[in-house]
């Protein structure tokens, strides 16, 4: 027989770990999700279009020959895992930014990126918090492993406005929030 304390204490951890779910930063987590796909669109950007990748399912049909197709490889599984493995460490280019008219709040890339020259950007409107960056990357990470399929898949059908299509509609990590710029 298991001790009620053991029981109680179950029931406890099973609750408050819900509860913590539950208990997400919109604006956190549509600005993760906002940036992890400004990220992922500029590394696609940055692969030659017309390279491709051969891929193929393991069946083997009657005749004894696979089917094989040519894909992107930007757009590719492979090319997508590497760069996903990696995007979240991007998180700390981006700081929680308030508009000065609005004073809506969203996150922003604040650092350049290599031959990117940025606007008229004023920093004063942004609120640089170490600690905001690495959860900002905590919901990126958070994202991408509880999304990775719909990425995988908005992709690879090229989905317009992607930010929108994944954060929004598919994720529902943006509804409460005003689109941002990203």
């Amino acid at each position: 027989m298991v001790p009620l304390c053991i029981h109680i204490g179950i029931l406890i951890a099973a609750f408050l770990s819900n509860h913590v779910e539950g208990k997400r930063d919109p604006i956190l987590y549509c600005g993760a999700c906002r940036a992890l796909v400004d990220e992922l669109l500029y590394e696609i950007r940055k692969v030659n279009p017309k390279k491709t990748v051969e891929v193929g399912s393991f069946r083997i049909s009657p005749d004894g020959t696979q089917e094989k197709t040519k894909v992107p490889f930007a757009k590719s599984e492979q090319y997508l895992t590497e760069v996903l493995e990696q995007i979240c460490e991007k998180m700390d280019d981006y700081g929680l930014y308030a508009d000065p008219e609005t004073q809506e709040k969203s996150y922003k890339r604040f650092a350049p990126r290599d031959n990117e020259e940025f606007g008229s950007l004023d920093f004063k409107n942004f609120q640089f918090n170490p600690d905001e960056s690495g959860s900002l990357k905590f919901a990126c990470e958070r994202v991408v492993e509880e999304h990775e399929d719909e990425i995988f898949s908005l992709i690879a059908h090229e989905t317009d406005n992607l930010a929108d299509k994944l954060c929004a509609e598919e994720a529902g990590l943006c509804k409460e929030v005003a689109h941002s710029e990203l």
